[in-house]
């Protein structure tokens, strides 16, 4: 005899809420990385890690089906991953393109 378990939204909603949450919550952490070192008076590398962040919730969001990329889905999936990887490029370049004092 089989038994069945229920899925994981069924028994533990939560911990199934941060599962599908897991890239945008990884995107935020090193958004958050990002700026405790701009804060710590490390810009460059600071807003480096912040654009490169973003390159990589356009990867994740270009590769993760829909029902896995929780809230970085916003838009169409072309629109978002376009919107992310320019924004994130131009930050990283703005970043290294500045001379150093």
């Amino acid at each position: 005899m089989t038994v069945t378990r229920p899925p994981l939204y069924v028994r533990r909603p939560f911990l199934a809420g941060l599962v599908r949450q897991a890239p945008l919550l990884a995107v935020l952490v090193a958004v958050g990385i990002g700026l405790l070192l701009v804060t710590f008076e490390h810009w460059r590398i600071g807003l480096v890690v912040v654009g490169l962040s973003m390159v990589g919730a356009a990867l994740l969001r270009l590769l993760l089906p829909v029902r896995r990329v929780g809230f970085l889905a916003v838009r169409s999936r072309a629109v978002d991953v376009v919107l992310l990887a320019v924004a994130g490029l131009v930050l990283t370049g703005v970043a290294l393109a500045i001379p150093a004092a």
